[in-house]
Parts: C-alpha cells; sequence; structure tokens
C-alpha cells in the first residue's frame, strides 16, 4: 500500500491546490455579493423600491447569500487543509445547494421578467404622481430622467397629472439643456414641450432589460454551473483520501 500512497500523493496535493484556489474564488464571490447587498440595501434602495415595490428583499438576500457563501468558503479551506473527507463531502454538498439556488433565480428572473417590468411601470408611474422633489423615490425619479435623458413614464405629458405640476411644472431633471430650460418654461404644458427629453423612461428602461437579458442570464447561469467544479473537486479529493486513507498535515 505504501508505493500507492505515494503515487496518490501529487494527485491529492494537485486536487488540494485546485481546490484551494477555488474556495478563495468562491469566497470573492460572497464578498462582492455581500458588498452589492449593502450597497443596495443603504444606497440603491429608491432605485429598487422602483424595480421590485416598496416590499422589496433582494438587498437582504443578496446580504445573507454573500455571508453564507464566506463562511462556507472559510469552512472550505478548513477542511481541505484538514484533510477530512466528511468535510469536504458538507462543502460539495453546499456548493450543489447554491448551484440550485442560482439556477433557480436564474430562470426565474428569465420567466418573470415581464411582471418585472410590469413592477416598474406601476412604481414608476406611483412615484411620478406623488413627486415633490425630496423624497428618495423622487430623487431617484430625477437621477433616472438626467442619466437616461429621458422625461415622464411614457412621455412628458406624464407629469400634468402629477401633484407637481400644477404649481412647478415639469421637473428641471427632464430638460434636455438647462442653459436654456426656465422654470416658467417648465410650468407652460405649450413651452415644455420644446424645452425636455421627447422620450419616457418606461420605454428606456425595460429596452434595456430586453436587450440585455441575454447576457445576463448568461452570466447568471455561467457562475451557477461553476460550481460544478467545486462540487466535483470536493468529491474527487474527499475519495482519493479516503480510499487511501490519507492524512493531510
Amino acid at each position: 500500500m505504501a508505493p500507492r500512497r505515494m503515487a496518490t500523493r501529487p494527485v491529492i496535493t494537485c486536487l488540494k491546490s485546485l481546490l484551494l484556489l477555488y474556495s478563495f474564488l468562491f469566497w470573492i464571490t460572497g464578498a462582492i455579493l455581500l458588498a452589492v447587498g449593502l450597497w443596495g440595501r443603504f444606497l440603491l434602495a429608491p432605485y429598487l423600491s422602483l424595480f421590485a415595490g416598496n416590499s422589496t428583499n433582494a438587498p437582504y438576500v443578496l446580504i445573507a447569500t454573500g455571508a453564507a457563501i464566506i463562511l462556507f468558503g472559510l469552512f472550505g479551506c478548513f477542511a481541505i487543509c484538514r484533510g477530512s473527507p466528511w468535510m469536504l463531502k458538507l462543502y460539495a454538498m453546499f456548493l450543489a445547494i447554491v448551484f440550485l439556488a442560482e439556477l433557480v433565480a436564474g430562470i426565474s428572473g428569465f420567466i418573470f421578467r415581464h411582471e418585472i417590468k410590469g413592477t416598474f411601470l406601476k412604481s414608476y408611474k406611483e412615484a411620478v404622481l406623488s413627486y415633490n422633489a425630496q423624497d428618495e423615490k423622487s430623487l431617484a425619479v430625477d437621477n433616472i430622467q438626467r442619466s437616461l435623458r429621458c422625461c415622464g413614464v411614457y412621455n412628458y405629458t406624464s407629469w400634468f397629472s402629477s401633484v407637481y405640476f400644477p404649481v412647478n411644472g415639469v421637473p428641471a431633471s427632464c430638460c434636455s439643456s438647462f442653459s436654456d430650460c426656465r422654470s416658467q418654461d417648465l410650468r407652460n404644458a405649450t413651452l415644455a414641450a420644446s424645452k425636455v427629453h421627447q422620450q419616457g423612461c418606461y420605454e428606456l428602461v425595460t429596452s434595456f432589460i430586453e436587450t440585455n437579458m441575454g447576457i445576463i442570464a448568461g452570466v447568471t447561469f455561467g457562475i451557477a454551473f461553476s460550481q460544478f467544479i467545486g462540487v466535483s473537486l470536493s468529491c474527487c479529493l474527499s475519495r482519493f483520501i479516503t480510499a487511501n486513507q490519507y492524512e493531510m498535515v
């Protein structure tokens, strides 16, 4: 048995190195998800509420997922260093669960993309109607209109029904040129038409979603299927250690 153990030592060392590298990358993925979740919770909450309604839990899901990946990534490194077969199998099981969760999330996002667009339409309409230029949702609307160079839901006439228009007119964030966009012009429905962006924000956002959905889905599925690498390496290393009664040092 001794020669066989000596022969398998390089194989186990190679598997150990590859799995450690994979676990490190997996740990970085968890740190990124955690950072994105915290970013969404504290900085992007108004924008997320426009896309997913007031009760969106997306940031909390990302935070929880990222924290779990970080913890199990550290656990995986410990299991590799210890060379414990049952720990490696547990690590492989966790990677399989992550794979299934990511696969379900990717499929759900693709299938329910129309519902996402419907939620955005409803939330954006409500934000426009109740716009006051001060609260978080109003500031989010302003940022969307400035960055995408759009105005209103379908066009600038969407603002005519808002509580903001009778007193202040169309918001300044709709202006196509701030140097030629006076407040009195924005209060005039006829003059405002020549001062603001003509395209509505809903069309721009939804066309972006449709155009990039394939890319987003491909990246999501690619990341999900990469978990198979970790599962395979963990199972192979566990099997080699068990079969050869190899003790890691």
